[in-house]
């Protein structure tokens, strides 16, 4: 499983060379692996040659220094002159800031390309380092390793106090006291007594399609994820990137908008303590015995076969509205009263559903979870559904992998809902894959909230050091956000582009990481107060008045060839040119109010556009 390093073990020409012919894969700028090889091992492999290549005036510190390779996750833990992460397939690279008079000593790794010598933290450091207030490097230093270090140094020193002393001379030298009085306690310490537990205090089990994968706890004060050792070989699904916090994939989970007023949850303790299931394939209880009732999401009934036209054909079993217009949300939050139904998150109203193989549909409180039902909004949104379907229509002749979707005639003289079927669980009962979809706020460690902060530059970087087809994946990005600025689509943030991860069972690494299928995507411009809407993440620093130049510039920094970046602009412009002239509305009893004067208004501006690019 060689690596190869450009200025190290291959030339720059002759890297592009072996890259464009397809004997290389480029993993990051210097950075390729073989084609044929297992690319995430291969990386795991030399992961600290690749962190001294990137990084060259950091040292390993914390857990990376103890056991001189990444944790059984796939993190390296870095200290050198800024605090940044980099993400290289399976291996995150994580870095903080050094002291300003590190004590290091050198250590000797050896893997396939031979031996060389590294810097790492010293045992003084390693144990002042375990000390550190919210830090990710401390939690990688776990308890037995404090123990062992702390005898270690009671040994060189010849005693507690003196071990004491030596540690506290160097966190005066880089003013780290709380690192000091910590490690002194500890070394100092007298006899263990029991302490009593906050009653707050709970734990919730965490499985991943059933299989159990780690514990999520919360002690009174903050989070602490623990991934669970049973053996089994199994990529990590979860990481905890902040200390103390929600890991980002399980704050991806979390309800938003309508469904977390619906909730009445007054924080993320008691959101997660009150649901069970979530997408992804993922649920937590307090109770781990409880995981094993749960239904499993598998697919039993595709959308395709109670489709006609575009048409939901089944039976709809699920709430309705009576006299008042708001008796149908009303109706629709009493499903979430119950701990079985599926937490979502987005802002959008939608419900979880199950379609059964006689074609009914209805809420999934204690069924698999199969589809989504986006039901109209109010106040102007009524057309929301319909909107969505042109889309995602669109998208699909355009060639984009797009999941099954369908309108739905819903009763009581309600507008039309969609009904979009998951891509991210299992095909049938035969299918053992392992699924998992995070969404790119969770890739790049935001916050929701932070959902339109990014930009395509920074999503294209992150693809590049994650996905296992990079170069493809980077085209579809590339379409992808040519096809945004064509329909006006105004809300492609991070939180509406994925990737999803399939894993073999018994397989410590996920297979195949791709960005995802195109999914919540529509014209923004025909709601009200949206007429203005803007590109929801910037491109070249620009988000309005966009040029063919400006896509090929985005191109070139993701590190796309100009001739293939055309070509996937062409080939997107003309497809959609195509698709806009042929679609149509399915044939539905009503379209609700304003429904279709917003469709034909959705199609006249994809014209304007499509026909205004240059």
């Amino acid at each position: 499983m060689p690596l190869h390093l450009v200025g190290e073990t291959l030339a720059k020409t002759r890297s592009h060379y072996l890259a464009e012919t397809g004997k290389l894969v480029q993993l990051m700028r210097g950075i390729y692996v073989d084609a044929a090889d297992d690319i995430d091992q291969t990386v795991l492999a030399h992961a600290i040659r690749i962190g001294r290549y990137l990084y060259p005036n950091a040292y390993l510190s914390a857990g990376s220094a103890v056991r001189l390779g990444p944790s059984r996750d796939g993190r390296l833990y870095l200290s050198g002159p800024r605090v940044q992460r980099t993400r290289i397939r399976a291996l995150e690279i994580v870095q903080n800031k050094a002291p300003a008079k590190p004590s290091l000593a050198s250590a000797t790794v050896a893997d396939g390309l031979g031996e060389f010598s590294v810097n790492v933290s010293s045992i003084r450091q390693r144990f002042l380092e375990a000390f550190r207030l919210r830090s990710e490097h401390a939690a990688s230093i776990d308890a037995a390793t404090r123990e062992a270090i702390a005898a270690r140094l009671t040994l060189e020193y010849g005693g507690p106090k003196a071990a004491s002393d030596a540690v506290w001379a160097l966190a005066r030298e880089n003013d780290w006291y709380r690192e000091g009085e910590g490690a002194e306690k500890f070394l100092l310490r007298g006899p263990l007594v029991a302490t009593t537990r906050n009653a707050a205090a709970f734990a919730l089990t965490v499985a991943w399609h059933g299989l159990p994968i780690g514990t999520l706890a919360h002690d009174g004060f903050e989070w602490r994820w623990s991934q669970a050792d049973s053996g089994v070989p199994m990529p990590p699904v979860i990481r905890q990137t902040m200390p103390g916090r929600l890991p980002p994939f399980v704050v991806s989970l979390l309800p938003e908008g309508w469904l977390e007023s619906v909730l009445h949850d007054r924080d993320e303790r008691a959101m997660l303590r009150s649901g069970r299931r979530y997408l992804s394939n993922i649920t937590m209880a307090e109770n781990a015995d409880e995981l094993a009732t749960l239904p499993l999401d598998v697919l039993a009934t595709p959308l395709a076969a109670c489709t006609a036209a575009g048409v939901f054909t089944g039976a709809y079993a699920g709430p309705g509205r009576s006299a008042l217009a708001q008796d149908f949300e009303r109706n629709l939050a009493t499903i979430y009263d119950r701990a079985e139904t599926p937490r979502l998150s987005g802002v959008q109203i939608k419900a979880p559903m199950t379609l059964a193989p006689d074609g009914r549909l209805s809420p999934s409180i204690a069924a698999p979870f199969t589809h989504i039902l986006k039901p109209a909004g109010t106040s102007g949104f009524e057309a929301l559904p319909l909107v969505e379907w042109i889309g995602l229509s669109l998208a699909r002749e355009v060639g984009f992998t797009v999941p099954q979707a369908a309108l739905i005639a819903m009763p009581d003289g309600m507008p039309p809902a969609l009904l979009v079927e998951r891509f991210d669980i299992r095909a049938g009962a035969d299918d053992r894959r392992l699924l998992a979809m995070e969404d790119l706020c969770s890739v790049l460690d935001l916050s929701p909230e932070a959902k339109y902060d990014g930009t395509i530059e920074r999503v294209a970087r992150a693809l590049r050091g994650l996905s296992t087809s990079p170069d493809e994946d980077l085209l579809i990005l590339l379409k992808r956000v040519v096809f945004a600025w064509l329909i006006a689509d105004g809300d492609m943030h991070l939180k509406n582009l994925a990737v999803l991860k399939i894993a073999e069972p018994g397989n410590a690494s996920f297979r195949s990481v791709r960005l995802a299928p195109v999914y919540d995507t529509l014209t923004t411009r025909v709601f009200p107060r949206l007429e203005h809407d803007r590109m929801a993440l910037k491109l070249g620093g620009k988000d309005e008045r966009l040029k063919r130049a400006d896509f090929l510039a985005v191109a070139a920094t993701a590190g796309l060839r100009a001739s293939d970046a055309n070509a996937a602009i062409d080939d997107v412009v003309q497809r959609m040119r195509a698709a806009v002239a042929a679609i149509k509305l399915p044939t539905l009893p009503s379209y609700g109010p304003s429904g279709e004067a917003a469709v034909a208004r959705t199609l006249e501006i994809c014209r304007e556009r499509t026909a205004a690019f240059a």
